[in-house]
């Protein structure tokens, strides 16, 4: 934690009291919590590694390496984002602040079983879930959709290239109205689906996130 303390000697420093308590939780090295601390007390959240690795003593490459780390735990993202029509890389730190309101909120998975699920979102999104999408998976394990039958709505959306919540609720939704409960049925599904297209039949496809059938 020696960097730590050069950071707070050298003027005044803001640290949230929940990142210091939590940091562990997160998974976030010390070398980690060090450039975090920077990146939260930077007046300017346009994306300079050099700045940084020039201001804090860290080699570029680590500089580097840690924001790559730290974007892939779903601590920070880098967005783009557009001034006077001038394209800049600034780092966001909206998804740490949502890591530590769960701490808060101590909003945990229903049990161990279930921590896999999250997982599984957090994995094909590539990034963090947030507060609110927590709950909503709460929700549907609440009114009995299967781990199994949210995880095959998840791919189906990421298939279609569309990953908002709204989309995959209404998948399972309309899954649900046609007894689908699990992967085998949603397989079967769609073999009745192609049989049913390769026989000329007039199909309906519906249009899951705006509920407008389309012919």
């Amino acid at each position: 934690m020696d960097n730590v303390v050069e950071i707070l000697k050298s003027g005044s420093v803001q640290i949230p009291r929940l990142l210091l308590l939590n940091y562990k939780k997160l998974n976030i090295t010390e070398q980690e919590l060090v450039i975090l601390i920077y990146v939260i007390n930077m007046s300017n959240p346009t994306y300079n590694p050099k700045e940084i690795s020039k201001e804090l003593g860290i080699k570029m490459n680590t500089v580097l390496e840690v924001i790559n780390n730290l974007t892939e735990k779903g601590i920070i993202s880098l967005d783009m984002i557009k001034v006077n029509n001038v394209r800049n890389e600034v780092i966001n730190i909206n998804l740490l602040y949502e890591k530590l309101a769960l701490e808060v909120m101590n909003i945990e998975p229903k049990n161990d079983k279930n921590n896999s699920l999250f997982e599984v979102f957090e994995k094909e999104l590539g990034r963090g879930l947030s507060p609110m999408e927590f709950e909503i998976i709460n929700g549907w394990l609440d009114i009995d959709y299967s781990e199994e039958l949210i995880t095959c709505a998840l791919k189906e959306a990421i298939y279609n290239g569309i990953t908002n919540f709204r989309y995959i609720d209404r998948i399972l939704h309309e899954w649900y109205k046609k007894g689908i409960k699990n992967k085998e049925d949603v397989e079967k599904n769609k073999r009745e689906f192609k049989k049913s297209k390769s026989n000329n039949v007039e199909l309906f496809d519906c249009d899951w996130l705006n509920d407008v059938p389309n012919s």
